[in-house]
């Protein structure tokens, strides 16, 4: 089956599927779904790092919902880190949650004008 984008359609998802492996950066105007791997950047507005994704690298997202595993430092403004998420590094963020998650093995800092320096 083929996926076609709408013409009138001004953005669409970029789809790391399962099984994928990229070495590179990966940059998105909208969302990035990663289900596979990328050793590299991720720039985006959104990034859903899905149950089996990994990303070993940079990532620079205004929201992050983390199911998978991050490895390098993520600059976000809105960290969601579920339950079998895993992460190594530096973790900025300005507004943090975490739901029954114990496997975080990163640094938490919270930027200037985040929730918890009100």
């Amino acid at each position: 089956m083929f996926a076609f984008t709408n013409s009138k359609e001004k953005t669409s998802p970029t789809i790391i599927g399962a099984g994928a492996s990229i070495v590179g950066d990966v940059k998105g105007n909208n969302i990035v779904q990663i289900h596979g791997t990328v050793n590299g950047k991720v720039l985006a507005d959104t990034v859903v790092i899905g149950r089996g994704g990994r990303v070993i690298g940079k990532l620079v997202a205004k929201t992050l919902f983390l199911h998978g595993f991050m490895d390098g430092p993520a600059t976000v403004d809105v960290a969601n880190i579920f339950s079998e998420a895993e992460m190594t590094g530096i973790l900025s963020y300005k507004k943090l949650n975490i739901t029954n998650n114990n496997k975080l093995e990163c640094k938490l800092v919270c930027r200037k004008g985040g929730a918890c320096n009100e």
